[in-house]
């Protein structure tokens, strides 16, 4: 399994991804779940993977070929509506050749991306293919996906990430919400891998491995832990008196 979210504000975008990947309790291993795809001063897009490790490979190593050769790639992309799109037809170029074959092992299709960056001469966008090739954008009502296990990471972004955040404000929600999740499920591990991406600067400038002893990540671990038990310790008990209502 594995955790990535990306976050979309008026400030940039942060992209975060654990690098966990497990084949059962034998074959737990460590891969990037991040690429960058970079030209300075024209375009940044960071894609984020999540599903079945041989195909979110397949469909980024078809990413990278298509590059060097002739034809629609993502450095060619002329807006990242068209890259999103691109995306999808590799997924589905891979469903095309796999799939079936896959099927017979008794092995779903499973297989998620989140697509963000900043094209020259548009705004910031970030979008969540799904396996099937399709796509939606987020917007400023909804500026964050989550792709693998995320139902652990999703209420701190929901109480306290908006579109206003500032990027530091963003990236430690962000880091929070990995936290949260790294502590309630052990298919999602570390090291993790963040970038944050400042709008207009059209650089992947802000990129970081962060591994278990990192001074950082492990201060917010512990001050998170503490801030919890006594937000909880300063919550009002529980009353019967004033909770029962009328016998029925």
């Amino acid at each position: 399994m594995t955790y990535c979210v990306g976050m979309l504000m008026e400030a940039g975008m942060v992209f975060l991804s654990d690098t966990r990947t497990n084949a059962g309790i034998d074959q737990i291993n460590t891969f990037r779940k991040m690429s960058v795809f970079e030209q300075p001063d024209e375009r940044v897009l960071v894609l984020l993977s999540a599903g079945n490790l041989a195909i979110t490979q397949a469909v980024v190593s078809l990413l990278y070929e298509r590059q060097s050769k002739e034809g629609e790639s993502l450095l060619r992309a002329i807006d990242l509506f068209e890259a999103a799109r691109h995306v999808g037809d590799c997924v589905r170029e891979v469903h095309r050749r796999d799939a079936e074959s896959l099927q017979a092992f008794g092995i779903d299709f499973n297989a998620s991306f989140l697509l963000g960056g900043q094209i020259k001469g548009e705004a910031p966008r970030l979008f969540n293919i799904y396996a099937a090739g399709n796509f939606v954008e987020a917007s400023t009502d909804t500026p964050y996906f989550q792709i693998g296990e995320s139902k652990y990471g999703k209420p701190i972004l929901d109480r306290i990430f908006n579109w206003n955040s500032s990027l530091k404000e963003a990236a430690k929600c962000a880091l929070v919400s990995m936290d949260s999740t790294l502590k309630s499920n052990l298919s999602v591990g570390m090291p993790l891998d963040l970038m944050c991406y400042r709008r207009d600067s059209l650089h992947a400038e802000r990129r970081l491995r962060i591994s278990a002893d990192n001074a950082y990540f492990n201060s917010l671990h512990e001050a998170w832990s503490e801030r919890i038990r006594e937000a909880f310790s300063q919550l009002p008990m529980l009353e019967w008196e004033e909770c029962e209502g009328k016998p029925t």
